[in-house]
């Protein structure tokens, strides 16, 4: 008896985003405030997007989070946690 292979479907969300075009590895990386800007960035460039830059980005950043929590690391937790404080200090000095 053979299993079925587990679909992904939210690492080809997170892969394939139609919304943004993320830099690889971007929710590995150790800096906060690097990743933040990665995403603000993405998200201003976007031209498929139903919403301001800012809550594209936060949307993307929640959604690893939220989808990828379990196997993150509390180190890798924290570091996210910080980008997205750092993409809400971002997002109001407009």
């Amino acid at each position: 008896m053979t299993r079925k292979p587990v679909k992904r479907w939210s690492a080809k969300v997170t892969r394939e985003s139609a919304a943004l075009s993320l830099m690889p590895g971007i929710f590995t990386w150790d800096d906060p405030k690097k990743i933040a800007r990665s995403l603000k960035r993405s998200a201003e460039m976007s031209r498929a997007r139903k919403g301001s830059s800012r809550q594209i980005a936060m949307s993307m950043l929640t959604f690893y989070v939220n989808r990828a929590g379990a196997n993150l690391t509390a180190r890798q937790k924290r570091i996210l946690g910080r980008a997205k404080r750092e993409l809400r200090k971002l997002s109001t000095h407009v």
